[in-house]
């Protein structure tokens, strides 16, 4: 039909039926316009479709954070709702995640970061670190260029007996093993999404932290392969800039505690020369040293931006130090940080036992004083006071009783319960106003509790230790993907709808193991089989939306979107030295698997012996 009969057959209609027709058309072009994303969405590639034995499954290209669901799931309305309720132990939670893929995720939770404020450091149990000298996971180019790889497929242990839930455990490190020694062998940390490596020290970090689990865990061939590197190739005679804190608990840590275990004296001996290379960061005017030794050149220095050091970090280096001094009968290693826990014990500043964040290396005074926190660039100083009591054999009392005077400090001034179900929290002071804020850090204290009362210090601190330990999964429970968030806020006013609040800043999971560590110890003193319980369900959530296919596992963004938690793209070499040794322990079923009559552990989880009682 020719368009001038068309034109015809168009004027011989009336202006209704013209009407009708133009109404009709461009009711179908809107239509059109409204459908165009789901289907451009589909061709784009965002999913493919992958044929298995069962059927199809819908699998996501990017990132790979495994395993896969076992079939499609609808899409989540755009409105992200609010975190459930406490949950009952042994919830059940879904088989699967599926990651929703953003554009620039990495970038989007680095804006999400800059919102709060721009941080000078990246901080690690509070020790100060310059950002530039850590690598953070994931940039924007590297999220680009992910590569679709096989899916895992994921075993249910969850009516299994111990000793399933122990093989797990070593499933989960063969995996992440695997994953750091086809991409990462021999350097700091793995990015196991962009299949790479991030380096901090250059030192190898993730295998000495992971040295001892790797005993532990009857992983010997694995180890074999670590004690090879350690023999051949690691060298501390580098010219490179290094944090006291971070290179204590984890080399020297890790070393001290290999030897112990396998009494193989090549780890003895490396302790010793890396114990040696960090005593620089001691020559200060106050003896408070210095967050950065470089181990090359045996000189050190404070942070650029500031003369101050943390008090985490130069109060949680004593076990270490004086485990070597104990070996080597060298005294000055013990000295020097016998003398730092003097000088700290004396100074003014504290409020009821507890301690400022902050400590100048010139002065030998606490600054920004009036803030008090038992999370980041504190939390550990209150943990070693116990420990090396314990260490000791029971017999330094100022240990003690500064202990002590803390724990009466934290109850009258930081502990408080949340609306509406009367959870037990740690908050923070600052200049007298107290902040209802949780790091996850905290969750070292229901543990460091539990351990005290075990020890013979009061038994209330074993029922503080339970209420903080069920705040502590809460903090998992209460989050959409089952894993807590770095930081949390609780709330207080009476007609809360929920106990738990968290900024977007803090939504972030490091794979830290605080909580882990304190479930273990509350079950080898309690024996409570829900301790246990509630290590299984947050192993199984790291599976379900950390574990990355091609090997290894990733700190995720945001604990808050099961759909798509955005991958970091960096796995911390605490999950390997840490993490998993704490579920292991926890799993087990021997008491004498690392006495806690015979062996105290590190802040990094390197178990040290306790000393015979005649030294």
């Amino acid at each position: 039909m020719t368009m001038q009969c068309l034109c015809k057959k168009w004027k011989q209609l009336s202006r209704l039926q013209r009407n009708l027709i133009l109404f009709t058309v461009a009711l179908m072009l809107v239509c059109g316009i409204a459908t165009y994303p789901a289907v451009t969405e589909h061709f784009r590639g965002l999913t493919v479709v992958v044929k298995e034995d069962e059927g199809h499954v819908l699998k996501p290209v990017i990132p790979e954070v495994l395993p896969e669901p076992p079939s499609a799931k609808p899409k989540r309305a755009p409105h992200k709702r609010g975190p459930p309720g406490p949950q009952n132990r042994l919830q059940k939670k879904g088989t699967g995640s599926d990651i929703q893929v953003e554009e620039n995720p990495i970038q989007d939770a680095k804006k999400a970061d800059k919102e709060e404020g721009e941080k000078p450091l990246v901080n690690r149990r509070g020790a100060l670190i310059e950002a530039d000298q850590a690598t953070e996971g994931g940039t924007a180019k590297e999220a680009e260029n992910k590569v679709d790889v096989p899916a895992v497929e994921q075993k249910d242990h969850s009516h299994e007996p111990e000793f399933d839930r122990l093989e797990a455990v070593r499933d989960a490190f063969r995996h992440a093993w695997k994953g750091y020694k086809e991409f990462a062998w021999g350097q700091d940390e793995l990015r196991p999404i962009s299949k790479s490596y991030g380096e901090w020290f250059g030192l190898g970090l993730t295998l000495i932290d992971a040295l001892d689990t790797m005993w532990i865990l009857n992983l010997r061939e694995e180890f074999e392969e670590a004690k090879t590197w350690v023999s051949t190739e690691l060298s501390f005679n580098k010219n490179v800039d290094v944090n006291l804190f971070e290179s204590t608990i984890r080399i020297l840590g890790g070393l001290l505690s290999t030897y112990h275990l396998t009494g193989d004296t090549l780890f003895l001996d490396k302790a010793k020369d890396i114990g040696t290379r960090l005593m620089p960061a001691f020559n200060t005017p106050s003896k408070i040293p210095y967050s950065d030794v470089n181990i090359g050149k045996g000189t050190a220095h404070p942070p650029r931006w500031t003369s101050d050091s943390t008090v985490a970090e130069v109060t949680s280096i004593q076990l270490e130090f004086r485990e070597l001094s104990r070996l080597t009968q060298d005294t000055r290693y013990r000295a020097a940080v016998d003398e730092v826990m003097q000088k700290v014990h004396k100074l003014e500043g504290k409020q009821d036992g507890l301690v400022p964040m902050f400590i100048n290396t010139n002065s030998g005074q606490f600054t920004h004083l009036g803030v008090f926190t038992l999370g980041a660039r504190a939390d550990s100083y209150y943990e070693y006071l116990l420990k090396q009591w314990i260490q000791g054999g029971q017999k330094e009392t100022e240990l003690l009783d500064d202990y002590l005077q803390a724990l009466e400090g934290v109850k009258k001034n930081l502990l408080k319960k949340s609306s509406p179900n009367s959870l037990t929290f740690v908050g923070e002071l600052s200049h007298g106003q107290f902040s209802p804020k949780m790091d996850h850090l905290v969750c070292f204290l229901p543990g460091t509790l539990a351990l005290g009362a075990h020890h013979g210090l009061p038994a209330d601190h074993m029922e503080l230790a339970k209420q903080l330990m069920e705040t502590c999964y809460q903090m998992y429970a209460q989050m959409e993907t089952g894993l807590s968030p770095e930081i949390v806020h609780f709330n207080m006013h009476e007609g809360s709808i929920r106990d738990v609040d968290v900024k977007l800043a803090d939504r972030h999971n490091l794979l830290r193991p605080e909580t882990v560590e304190s479930l273990f110890y509350l079950y080898r003193f309690t024996k409570d089989r829900k301790y246990r319980d509630w290590g299984w369900e947050i192993l199984q959530n790291f599976n379900k939306y950390t574990k990355v296919s091609t090997g290894g596992y990733t700190s995720i963004n945001n604990v808050r979107d099961p759909e798509y938690p955005s991958p970091r793209d960096k796995m911390e070499s605490f999950f390997l030295g840490e993490t998993l040794k704490y579920f292991y322990l926890l799993f087990s079923d021997d008491p004498e698997l690392l006495s806690l009559d015979k062996y105290v552990f590190n802040t990094e989880a390197h178990p040290l012996p306790i000393w015979p009682s005649a030294e």
